[in-house]
């Protein structure tokens, strides 16, 4: 056996009609059943430069001007976006890529987008072409993308087969020649001028230039006439020349009319999360964290990062994270377009005992804290962090990270707990020889039986939040037995008593 034998070239052509549509519609489920078509151009030359099916029906055709458009009942017109489309071809080509590292840029009309994959020696891994093709198409599909496909042994009969028939087409080796001949001369993609000699001639498909004698074509049109009869009967060669996917996991729409409407902005969001989840999982990735992006009428911009304590591919339980933030942080005016783009991940594992109890869901958590922030603000939902400075009660709240935790809980000693009282109350006191002997806190007087102190602090002289401090822990009881130990703290720089915080 050689196990150097080199496969026979086999190659799977996937074509997108109407691809400004098709990059337009596939996010916006709510379009997809209506008559849709889409304007390129600067008013008031616009004319239509695709269409969906249903369009068609209701009499839609290329080129037709925008007044022409308004004149059939119940058209839904759009207009065409360059940025929608370049982030369509991505996920397009992402997900031909789960089938082939080797794929080529066919070449592609104004309304079209094409790839051919080169599937040598695939058969193992996704089985006959056959059901490769119907599952590249599927896997398209599920990104909203509607797509013919052609498997043949010759790059462009394979081209030319997809851009021609819907479906999936399989050509077994030596059929080519058979199957182009009905297609039309519009296939090879003639110049203008040798397209108008071969219609003079009578000639309309390619079978027809295929049965032209070789040497008679190349003496009236030149050697490229050799290339045009080779491409007719599925002969002619080709240099592969292979274009790199790279995995960039963002989505992107631009939408027609603004949206001020949270539920319509969700409605889309749900799909582009559906998207990225369904093109991480194809990686056996997680999505880590979602940057939402929004640009705002007026020019302003929305920017929000949400990030679920452990990667997650639930889009459920995301869009409810999504839904929480931006009722949390509402837009301050109508959106003009949404990006959505996501961090990959490796979602994290955990063995259960047989005796331990069962923890909570961590997206249980993620849902709790995104409640809580709508409810308190981000601000004083975390975890406190001391502050760089000696200044007493400086610290700032920081999102729960439980990454790299250990689970294990070690004995301690049991503390003294100190319960902070905010703000502090204000208390009088009565001193003698410096030292603090009875205070009054309401309409309670205290004598103190011990104190411990003065413990001064002070700092950040120069500027306004300057503090000079005295602190005494007492223990102090009243004249019905009821005993208090406290906190209290004297305030050097306006001369004021506060109870600080009590020991439980």
């Amino acid at each position: 056996m050689n196990l150097l034998h080199k496969p026979q070239p086999l190659y799977a052509a996937v074509h997108a009609a109407e691809f400004p549509a098709q990059s337009l519609l596939r996010l916006r489920p709510d379009l997809q059943s209506r008559p849709v078509v889409v304007l390129e151009g600067e008013a008031p030359i616009q004319s239509l430069c695709a269409m969906n099916t249903h369009a068609r029906r209701r009499g839609a055709s290329l080129r037709m001007t925008r007044v022409e458009a308004e004149s059939l009942n119940g058209l839904c017109i759009l207009t065409r976006s360059a940025a929608n489309e370049a982030a369509a071809r991505e996920v397009f080509l992402e997900r031909a890529a789960q089938f082939s590292p080797r794929i080529e840029k066919a070449a592609c009309t104004e309304s079209a987008h094409a790839l051919v994959l080169d599937i040598s020696g695939s058969a193992r891994l996704f089985g006959p072409p056959q059901m490769l093709a119907e599952r590249l198409r599927a896997s398209l599909r599920s990104s909203g993308f509607h797509v013919s496909i052609a498997v043949s042994s010759n790059f462009d009969a394979a081209r030319m087969l997809a851009a021609a028939n819907r479906g999936v087409t399989v050509l077994a080796e030596g059929k080519e020649s058979s199957a182009l001949a009905r297609l039309p001369i519009v296939a090879l993609n003639l110049p203008a001028d040798q397209h108008e000699i071969f219609v003079l001639w009578g000639i309309r498909t390619l079978g027809e230039i295929a049965a032209l004698p070789e040497v008679d074509m190349i003496s009236r049109l030149g050697q490229q006439a050799r290339r045009w009869r080779e491409l007719a009967l599925g002969l002619a060669g080709h240099t592969f020349q292979p274009i790199e996917a790279k995995f960039h996991l963002e989505e992107f729409i631009d939408f027609e009319t603004h949206v001020d409407q949270i539920d319509s902005l969700l409605f889309i969001g749900a799909r582009m999360i559906d998207s990225l989840a369904l093109r991480a999982a194809g990686h056996a990735l997680s999505l880590a964290s979602l940057k939402v992006r929004m640009n705002l009428e007026g020019g302003r911009t929305y920017e929000h990062v949400i990030r679920p304590a452990v990667p997650s591919t639930d889009r459920k339980f995301l869009l409810k994270l999504l839904q929480l933030e931006i009722a949390a942080h509402p837009p301050q005016s109508a959106v003009t377009t949404l990006t959505i783009s996501a961090e990959a991940g490796h979602s994290s594992t955990e063995q259960l005992g047989l005796f331990a109890p069962q923890t909570p869901e961590p997206s249980r958590l993620d849902v709790t804290l995104a409640r809580l922030k709508a409810l308190v603000g981000d601000d004083r939902v975390g975890s406190p962090v001391l502050e760089d400075t000696h200044a007493p009660g400086c610290f700032h709240i920081q999102g729960f990270n439980i990454a790299g935790q250990s689970t294990q809980i070690s004995p301690e000693p049991p503390r003294m707990a100190l319960r902070r009282i905010r703000p502090p109350a204000p208390v009088r006191v009565t001193t003698h020889s410096m030292r603090p002997i009875w205070f009054r806190d309401g309409g309670k007087r205290y004598e103190i039986t011990a104190a411990y102190g003065p413990w001064r602090t002070s700092g950040c002289w120069w500027s306004p939040d300057a503090w000079d401090t005295e602190e005494w822990d007492v223990l102090a009881a009243t004249l019905s037995g009821e005993t208090i130990c406290c906190l209290l703290v004297l305030d050097r720089l306006s001369n004021r008593w506060q109870l600080e915080a009590i020991y439980d």
